[in-house]
């Protein structure tokens, strides 16, 4: 193999699995070893788990075979925004605060819930404009830096090349 495609094998990152997913691989793995008639107590110790857990995977695939130890969709309430609808927002949110007419350009909870209603026609409550920020468009909470605004970036350096030279020499 050249060293050429060696790096491009390098590059390939492997995300790491969730837990929900490690579980349902460890699930699969029982699965095989029940259908190779192995006895529980070796399926607990070779898939690391407890012994009536095994037990409670089996008596699922003795009645539903390897589909049913596998792992089912979350239940609860559909979210209000389809994916089309969340790009949209993600579009808008990316445009900034200013050019949706907001004075500074950045983004509270209450601004990205005003561009969502105004985009999407839906109303979101704080706590879900929340988790649409960070769970769905893999946002973070930013604060801004607070810096005064009659800061004057030359003066400082001026004062921190002739001034303080002088002060410490005091000492």
């Amino acid at each position: 193999m050249s060293s050429k495609s060696q790096d491009a094998v390098a590059d390939v990152s492997v995300l790491p699995l969730t837990r929900p997913q490690l579980a349902e691989a460890r699930r699969m793995r029982a699965a095989e070893l029940f259908e190779q008639r192995r006895p529980s107590s070796e399926v607990a110790r070779a898939v690391g788990m407890h012994p009536e857990s095994v037990r409670r995977w089996k008596r699922l695939w003795e009645r539903g075979g390897a589909q049913a130890l596998r792992r089912r969709p979350a239940t609860g309430r559909p979210p209000k925004l389809d994916d089309a609808q969340v790009e949209a927002v993600r579009a808008a949110l990316e445009q900034g605060a200013q050019a949706h007419g907001f004075e500074a350009d950045l983004w509270t909870l209450e601004r990205v819930g005003v561009v969502v209603e105004r985009v999407t026609g839906v109303t979101l409550a704080r706590a879900s404009v929340w988790r649409l920020l960070t769970g769905r468009l893999g946002w973070s909470l930013q604060r801004p830096r607070r810096r005064a605004v009659e800061r004057d970036e030359s003066e400082i350096a001026r004062w921190v090349a002739h001034e303080w030279p002088r002060i410490k020499k005091g000492r």
